[in-house]
């Protein structure tokens, strides 16, 4: 599974922007779905999870509410639909796929990582 992520770039705090992360290679239908983040000098955190049908969903407490995660499995896509950004939201994102149906947070738990957008916030 290739996956191509998008949609990052420069905003101001109180903005939105809209990630997208095209997969190629294979169907990511029955796949849960993940984006992660990572900021200069700090670990790749968890930030939202969606499993294979779209109707499980589950955010880091630091974006609920204000980040959607949500998947078109026919168009092999899933979407982070940010808002109300704020300047500690500045990273790289990046979206990655769990060959399971089940969202876990961990790192470490998923199998196929795209290369990473920069979304940077601005105060």
């Amino acid at each position: 599974v290739q996956l191509q992520a998008s949609g990052g770039g420069l905003v101001q705090a109180g903005g939105s922007l809209r990630l997208s992360c095209a997969a190629s290679g294979s169907t990511i239908s029955t796949y849960a779905m993940g984006w992660f983040r990572q900021a200069p000098g700090k670990e790749r955190e968890f930030v939202a999870g969606i499993g294979w049908n779209g109707l499980s969903t589950t955010y880091a407490d630091s974006v609920k509410g204000r980040f959607t995660i949500s998947r078109d499995n026919a168009k092999n896509t899933v979407y982070l639909q940010m808002n109300s950004l704020k300047p500690e939201d500045t990273a790289v994102y990046y979206c990655a796929v769990r060959r399971s149906i089940m969202v876990v947070t961990s790192v470490g738990a998923y199998d196929y990582w795209g290369q990473g957008t920069q979304v940077t916030v601005s105060s």
